[in-house]
This record gives C-alpha cells, structure tokens and sequence, in this order.
C-alpha cells in the first residue's frame, strides 16, 4: 500500500474549562474534523490523503489547530467554514492558507 500524500492532523483535546488555554474540542475540532472527512471523501482524496484526529498537539491557545503534513504546516484558530479553503488550496493546490498559519510556535 502506498503512504498517503499528505495527512491532516485535527486536535480533539479536552481540557478542563478552567484551563486558561482552552482547548480544541471546546472550539468546533469535531465538526472540522467531520467537514475535512466528508468534503475529501465527495472530492476523491481519500485515496492519497487521510484527515485524522489527534490528541494535544501542545498549541492550545490557538486551537482549534489543524496540522498538515509532511509540509508540517500549523493552522490556528480554524473554523468549519476554513475548512473547504484548506482542502482546495493547501491539499489539492499545494499552496497553504497564509491567513491561518500559526507564525509562530515555540517547541520544548
């Protein structure tokens, strides 16, 4: 079986309400992560990419938080609505939506 071209990581973390970070489940990473399966699945992509789930991926204060690879391409604050955006331009054009790019993130 061949690798998959590019995988979508979609952070579905819980963390308690009182966490000052917030977390991914609490800003709509379910019905992103449903909305990336559907329209990849209508549009043929699931073939050669695959849209998953993830725990924490440790950018909580700018979830929800959608990672691509292997371009390794983090994207905050996405809503539903981005969703078709990322797919058309990033998955299928190569060309990643600048304007939700986290610039920055610092790794341990």
């Amino acid at each position: 079986m061949a690798r998959f071209e590019k995988h979508v990581l979609i952070c579905e973390n819980h963390r308690d309400p009182s966490d000052k970070r917030g977390c991914c489940a609490a800003k709509g990473s379910a019905q992103i992560l449903d909305k990336f399966k559907g329209r990849m699945k209508e549009l043929g992509l699931t073939y050669k990419m695959r849209a998953n789930k993830s725990g924490c991926l440790d950018a909580c204060e700018h979830g929800a938080v959608v990672l691509v690879y292997p371009e390794q391409v983090w994207y905050g604050n996405v809503k539903a609505e981005d969703v078709e955006e990322i797919i058309q331009s990033h998955l299928i054009n190569n060309k990643p939506v600048e304007r939700l790019k986290i610039k920055k993130k610092k790794f341990l």
